[in-house]
């Protein structure tokens, strides 16, 4: 298995135990393979993806010691996400976006963001005006952006501090907002007492 790929196992209802011959998949279990193919070539996309698809009753001990034991069950990453129904595409999509980012480390200029926060704007303006090229990603429009936000920024800061916007790397390196950035590209922050104070992660440099 490539390093950066993450690893999705379906089980559906097949297979030989005993007993016990099923060779036609369960409704559910059709269904779910269905949303994991059409999730990996839209939500997914550009995320590299191994897909396992296994008769549950020829081993269904393997997903049992995960605590999977109904299926159609989904696995992600060795982690039970979905069990007993058709699966819910947000849930592999979060999933999925999880597993990538502790694998694959970003690179380049990233602000995660959203429209009517200013932060954001002054942010995007800061770049700009510096000549520095970056990716913009909304987390309201985008909920794959918002899932690779999360999942990138929480293990940065403190457990019970919030996740705010923007969110900014620069190299590849978590700057925490908009004031952390100003600094970086040598812009003079007005000093504002009624803002809140935004996600920092000057406490891992």
């Amino acid at each position: 298995m490539d390093k950066q790929a993450v690893n999705i196992t379906i089980y559906r209802w097949a297979g030989d135990w005993g007993p016990f011959h099923i060779k036609i998949p369960c409704g559910e279990c059709a269904l779910t393979k269905d949303i994991v193919l059409d999730t990996l070539n839209n939500e997914l996309d550009g995320i590299l993806i191994e897909l396992e698809i296994k008769d549950w009753l020829n081993e269904w001990w393997q997903p049992l010691l995960k605590g999977g034991w109904h299926a159609p069950i989904v696995m992600v990453a060795e982690k039970v996400i979905s069990q007993g129904h058709a699966l819910n595409r947000g849930v592999l999509t979060q999933a999925v976006i999880e597993a990538h980012c502790q694998q694959v480390p970003i690179v380049g200029q990233h602000i995660f963001g959203k429209q009517s926060c200013p932060h954001c704007q002054r942010a995007k303006t800061y770049l700009q005006q510096a000549n520095i090229e970056y990716t913009y990603h909304d987390v309201i429009t985008n909920p794959r952006a918002l899932y690779e936000m999360l999942s990138r920024v929480k293990p940065l800061i403190d457990p019970k501090q919030p996740v705010t916007v923007p969110q900014i790397w620069i190299d590849g390196d978590y700057i925490g907002g908009a004031d952390e950035l100003s600094v970086i590209v040598k812009q003079q922050v007005e000093p504002n007492t009624e803002r809140g104070q935004c996600s920092l992660s000057v406490k891992q440099h």
